[in-house]
């Protein structure tokens, strides 16, 4: 048996014993809302105690320092310099969950508590993203003792508490550190895997945009059977001007909005990829989206336009009156190739030619998420891929990007870093909802996917070198 399926061996028994889950049950037992003001406390004793304890006990020295923006939870760095001839890996969690939505959890279940059903790891963060980096963390260690202590290349740790509100300060807190977090190649765990079965990678994260429509066309409403077919309808109006947008199979019809960045190694990593949610998702509907693409190259090398949410009148309690007001609230995820600073005057532009002029559009947030992604032929994405089929015989499905998005923009842009993202979640774990749960064959095989990607990471000679930015 060589040293790296020695180091495998040992992770699964990680994994068979149940010391995973008492690591994970500890970290999930500590609230860590960030949406909760309440749980300031949580925040920094997830940092300071639970994360600072496990990666010391690693031989690598932490700190935690405060959120440059008001208000936000604090960050931790992890530093193990080995030898500055080695190569240096950077990767990132975050502590935080969204709220934890007691009350709705199934009976039995609660959201801090791990609570373990067949293959279902029940508690909130299991998959997103306590889990994650557990599983992360776990194989760095297995690494590290096989190796009899060293990795065998350096490492950088970021941990952040406010990714689900939005990663506030993280752009300004990477950019006052940049020599601290300085490295060659970003290998972190986020997100779901394309379908459960297959291990994959993903190398960047679409962008969003969430703005709103409203039409807004007088004081207060007027009875219908009066006004009806006298004045316009603004929720009339809004639906047509929504309408306009993409046609009846959501096919999008701003042209800026549709990218010209769908390149042959996109395409090309993309061909024959099945997207498969698990047996809670739901179906793939061939009949919708542009019907020039496949449904992959639809999720992960284009735009989509969604509506969120639609008011007009009062649904709760209609009255015989034609409404003054209608608004929807929508989003646009987008690619590398859609200029974000466009995507609003594109869309003011469209609704103009075809009189929409009274139909407002105006930002929901102050930012949008930028979309970011690596070439599939980079050095770093193919030895990646290698390792991950080494370990597992299949080739992982290689994504350009995430259909969903994350601060990854803070990483590539800010950092200058090539990044791989492994996921060890699935489409419906129900990470933003009551039930959350990581699936246990997933989780085993995360283990011995990034055991073997960290023992080949320090391997002489073996992982690419990319200039440090």
């Amino acid at each position: 048996m060589t040293t790296r399926e020695a180091a495998i061996r040992s992770i699964e028994r990680y994994f068979d014993d149940g010391r995973f889950l008492v690591d994970l049950g500890r970290r999930v037992a500590i609230p860590t809302e960030s949406q909760n003001p309440d749980r300031a406390a949580s925040l920094a004793e997830y940092l300071e105690d639970e994360m600072s304890g496990s990666l010391t006990r690693m031989g690598i020295e932490c700190a935690v320092f405060p959120n440059p923006a008001p208000n936000r939870g604090p960050f931790l760095i992890g530093t193990r310099m080995e030898d500055p001839a080695l190569p240096t890996v950077f990767t990132y969690g975050h502590a935080d969950v969204i709220r934890g939505q007691d009350a709705s959890w199934r009976e039995g279940l609660g959201p801090w508590k791990v609570t373990v059903e067949g293959d279902r790891i029940y508690g909130r963060g299991t998959a997103d993203n306590k889990g994650q980096h557990t599983i992360n963390l776990a194989a760095l260690e297995a690494v590290m003792r096989a190796r009899g202590g060293k990795l065998g290349f350096n490492l950088k740790v970021l941990l952040e508490t406010g990714e689900e509100v939005g990663s506030p300060g993280l752009k300004a807190f990477c950019e006052a550190n940049r020599e601290k977090l300085r490295a060659d190649v970003l290998i972190a765990s986020d997100g779901p895997r394309l379908r459960p079965q297959q291990p994959t990678l993903y190398l960047g994260t679409r962008g969003a945009m969430n703005f709103d429509m409203v039409a807004d066309f007088r004081p207060g409403g007027h009875h219908s059977g009066n006004w009806g077919g006298l004045i316009s309808n603004p929720g009339i109006v809004l639906a047509h001007a929504i309408a306009s947008i993409t046609d009846a199979r959501g096919t999008i019809r701003v042209p800026e909005w549709r990218p010209t960045t769908l390149t042959p190694s996109v395409r090309a990593a993309l061909k024959g990829l099945v997207i498969d949610g698990g047996e809670q998702g739901p179906d793939v509907e061939p009949d919708w989206g542009d019907p020039d693409l496949t449904p992959a190259e639809r999720v992960f090398g284009w735009c989509s336009f969604e509506v969120l949410a639609f008011v007009c009148g009062n649904p709760d309690r209609p009255v015989n009156a034609i409404p003054p007001r209608a608004s929807a609230h929508c989003q646009l995820r987008f690619v590398v190739g859609v200029e974000p600073q466009d995507i609003l005057p594109a869309l003011r532009r469209h609704l103009d030619r075809l009189g929409f002029e009274k139909v407002s559009v105006k930002a929901s947030r102050e930012e949008c998420l930028p979309a970011t992604r690596l070439d599939p032929e980079h050095p770093w994405v193919r030895w990646a891929a290698a390792s991950v089929e080494r370990t597992t015989g299949q080739k992982p499905a290689v994504l350009p990007n995430l259909g969903g998005s994350l601060p990854n923009d803070v990483f590539s842009d800010t950092l200058g870093l090539p990044t791989v993202w492994v996921p060890h979640s699935y489409a419906s774990c129900s990470q933003h909802a009551p039930n959350e749960h990581l699936l246990a064959p997933v989780a085993k095989e995360g283990l011995r996917i990034m055991t073997g990607i960290f023992w080949d990471l320090g391997q002489p000679g073996a992982a690419p070198r990319s200039p440090q930015g």
